[in-house]
């Protein structure tokens, strides 16, 4: 499967694809090296890591940003 699809609008990438973009920055990887080597902007990569990062939750549970919108 690849990583991504164009479309009108540019560039779009699948959740797996994202994901593992910010698991490999939590390995300690650079923004700035993911995005050479996947061709992906850096405040694209920022925005996933917001957005997919667990935050901890008060009764020690663990969900990310989208996880809780949908709470």
């Amino acid at each position: 499967m690849c990583p991504m699809t164009n479309h009108k609008s540019g560039k779009r990438y699948n959740d797996d694809f994202r994901k593992m973009v910010v698991v490999l920055y939590h390995s300690s990887q650079s923004v700035r090296d993911l995005s050479s080597e996947y061709g992906v902007s850096e405040v694209s990569i920022y925005a996933w890591i917001k957005k997919l990062t667990p935050m901890e939750l008060e009764d020690g549970s663990s969900a990310t940003p989208d996880d809780y919108a949908k709470l």
